[in-house]
């Protein structure tokens, strides 16, 4: 589990083919205790395992699913990438609760300033709208979002001046795609009040 709440930003090194999936070499530095091999991290709001721990970095697989599911897909050498190390039992709760499980890739469709902040209006997958609810919560690529306002073909944010400076959030233009995870209380609330199959 992660909480939406992005603690570093890395580069993606490097990327090699293995068959339709990719192994990735991403270079951070991560506050804390070193990585161990299997450990869950973040990259971009996609939860991956550690599989190699490198002195200035870490090496992970992504599958074929994953690639084809999301952003990593097509995520190129020298791409910035935001990173969580998993939650630990106990710890601060600053977000919202995040499985690192992409429910799809949004698009975004127009940003504007907003006194020191930036306005964003995503479109999100069809299939996604029925879990995106206004002051609801959203995490795009990683990053846990408060749902301003929600329209019949996606959603509006506010970035703030703090998520601005420590994200990447505030480089995206229009037509940039992002990973987009919708709450899990809505998703279990959804498949509760559904009618029995």
């Amino acid at each position: 589990m992660f909480t939406g709440l992005v603690e570093t930003t890395g580069i993606l090194a490097s990327r090699s083919t293995r068959g339709d999936g990719a192994r990735m070499v991403v270079r951070a530095r991560l506050e804390g205790e070193p990585l161990a091999l299997g450990e869950s991290i973040a990259v971009d709001g996609v939860c991956l395992s550690v599989d190699a721990v490198l002195p200035d970095g870490f090496e992970v697989d992504a599958s074929p699913e994953t690639c084809a599911k999301t952003t990593l897909g097509a995520l190129t050498p020298g791409c910035a990438v935001h990173l969580e190390r998993a939650m630990r039992v106990g710890d601060r709760l600053g977000g919202h609760i995040v499985t690192g499980h992409v429910d799809g890739v949004g698009v975004l469709a127009t940003r504007r300033p907003s006194g020191d902040a930036i306005w964003m209006a995503l479109v999100a997958p069809a299939e996604l709208a029925r879990f995106i609810a206004t002051k609801g919560s959203i995490t795009v690529d990683g990053v846990s979002l408060t749902v301003n306002a929600v329209s019949k073909d996606g959603f509006e944010v506010m970035i703030i001046p703090h998520t601005l400076a420590k994200t990447k959030l505030g480089g995206l233009v229009a037509g940039s795609r992002v990973n987009l995870e919708v709450d899990l209380i809505a998703r279990y609330v959804d498949r509760l009040t559904a009618p029995p199959a």
